[in-house]
């Protein structure tokens, strides 16, 4: 081990010396300990290759918001007129001083970077790990996640020359440990028997009955909703064939979906409420496998590939998720970058909240609330969940909070500070009072039935709740699109502004780390948002009464 290490600091002397410009090293990125869940293995041998990614500053992040705030917020001049991917690139694309820097750094160590993304921000390359040390002053070691087994390499900080500093994001994968504890929904079974009672069992004909959701859409409207599915959970077509068959017999049973593999996926659940809800709309889902070295369980490449894409998806609904401090910062502002190039291009994106109350994606032990990672990026939609039907609770698992990592947006600002003054000194010091509050809205989440293995089960989770305002909003879409209108977008700047077109809920609360969570309430509150929709409502709100 110590000649390993002495071997490592004698090749980086001989960089240093070859490269006087690259001389001064600046901390970048560190973690203090070993993330939750992991164990330090030791050093990871000199001779192992790695596909490291540099993500280069972009030339006007800023830029882009206030381009998506203009044409996502309904008093603009500017609402619906979405951009194009060569005008989001533009925004997006670093300059050409920054291009020039990182390559010159990288032909300094011999090497020829590949680019990966369509505005150029993200250069790929691979190396071996002595060099990936020399080049970032860094310990690349193994790291096991001990729940499955899984061997990954890491290192616990970097750093990069004083001179490049201003001009990289960060190097990826290094501190990024990221691994899904995983947003799935709670099954127990139930009868074959068709549901007797919403209040009891959840369906399509419930959700049509409770949001106004129509059964069809007009024909060649140009809608679309892509499902974004990861580790192993895949779609049954038999299984939707009898689900159609007994909750939606207006729909033809050979009904089926499309398919996109990326990173090796095969072809979840959320495919049922998604064609079986928003009949007529075509759906797609893409299958994030398991061949990824993107360091976060294939989110990254998946928003890649969309990005690169001439026409992306309309609606994109995402049922998995991570507790926000899992994921480093620098590489939840990047995929959260990633989001706000898609909605400004036109993608509404939904993310469910998670299914732990206050203390995350799923319930643990816990002194302070845990936010969930994408929900507080304030360029999606997050998705919380409720139940009960006569009136609507919130569900006591539905996810919210505040985000530590992403400062409150300015669409959001009054009701937030709203909901602060009403919770008062509840909860004090146990989350962050000036994060991104979230989830937005919210819909049914417990007690949905679906058909798995060829038996009806219910099911229960915000990924319940998030495919079905996927089909609503996609409904919406396709008779905007046939009435010559621009479809929806970046959603959040329109719920904000029309929060009393939707349905509050007012009970409820969601606990967590030994307290009562957050209580719900009559406006924004961090369990189901601004509450349920009403599609009536949306209709007139977007103009098509």
């Amino acid at each position: 081990m110590v000649s390993l290490r002495l071997l490592s600091l004698i090749s980086l002397v001989s960089v240093v010396l070859a490269s006087p410009k690259y001389r001064d090293f600046v901390l970048h990125e560190r973690r203090d300990t070993v993330p939750r869940g992991f164990v330090h293995n030791g050093p990871a041998s000199v001779n192992q290759t790695i596909t490291l990614k540099i993500a280069l500053n972009s030339n006007n992040l800023a830029g882009l918001e206030k381009a998506l705030l203009d044409v996502s917020t309904p008093s603009s001049a500017l609402y619906g007129q979405h951009l194009t991917k060569e005008e989001v690139e533009a925004f997006v694309a670093p300059t050409s001083e920054t291009t020039n820097a990182v390559n010159e750094f990288l032909s300094s160590h011999g090497i020829t970077p590949t680019t990966i993304s369509p505005a150029g921000d993200w250069l790929s390359f691979t190396v071996d790990i002595a060099k990936a040390n020399q080049m970032f002053a860094a310990d690349f070691s193994v790291f096991t996640y001990e729940s499955t087994g899984e061997q990954t390499i890491r290192t616990l900080s970097y750093s990069v020359p004083a001179a490049l500093q201003p001009h990289v994001e960060l190097v990826h994968p290094t501190v990024a440990y990221a691994r899904f504890p995983i947003v799935l929904p709670d099954v127990t079974a139930t009868s074959d028997a068709v549901p007797a009672s919403c209040a009891t069992e959840i369906t399509p004909t419930c959700l049509q009955a409770l949001y106004g959701i129509p059964h069809s859409v007009p024909s060649q409207s140009g809608s679309n909703i892509s499902v974004s599915g990861f580790i192993n959970q895949f779609p049954q077509v038999a299984d939707l064939k009898s689900f159609l068959i007994d909750f939606r017999p207006d729909i033809p049973p050979n009904t089926t979906f499309s398919v996109q593999s990326v990173d090796g996926g095969s072809q979840n659940l959320d495919i049922q409420y998604t064609v079986g809800v928003a009949g007529g709309v075509p759906v797609t889902y893409i299958s994030v496998g398991s061949e990824n070295t993107d360091g976060i369980d294939g989110f990254l490449d998946i928003i890649n590939i969309l990005i690169a894409q001439t026409s992306p998806p309309l609606v994109l609904t995402t049922s998995f998720g991570f507790d926000e401090p899992d994921v480093p910062a620098a590489i939840a502002t990047k995929l959260c970058n990633a989001y706000m190039q898609l909605g400004a291009r036109g993608t509404t994106i939904l993310f469910s909240s998670g299914d732990g109350g206050v203390s995350g994606v799923h319930s643990k032990a816990c002194t302070t609330f845990i936010p969930t990672f994408p929900s507080g990026c304030p360029f999606v939609t997050s998705v919380g969940a409720t139940t009960g039907i006569s009136p609507e609770t919130a569900a006591t698992f539905s996810s919210g909070g505040f985000s530590t990592l992403f400062a409150r947006p300015s669409y959001q600002a009054a009701a937030v500070a709203a909901y602060l003054k009403f919770l008062g000194s509840t909860n004090a010091g146990k989350y962050n009072a000036s994060g991104r509050g979230f989830p937005d809205i919210a819909a049914q989440g417990e007690n949905v039935v679906i058909v798995n293995a060829g038996t009806q089960v219910l099911v229960a989770g915000t990924s319940c709740s998030a495919p079905i305002l996927a089909s609503t909003f996609s409904l919406l879409n396709a008779q905007l699109l046939a009435a010559g209108k621009p479809v929806i977008g970046f959603l959040n700047p329109f719920i904000y502004t029309n929060i009393g077109i939707f349905t509050p809920i007012s009970t409820g609360s969601n606990p967590g780390c030994n307290t009562n969570g957050f209580p719900a309430t009559v406006g924004w509150d961090p369990i189901t948002g601004v509450g349920t929709p009403v599609f009536a409502n949306l209709r007139t709100a977007f103009g098509l009464s």
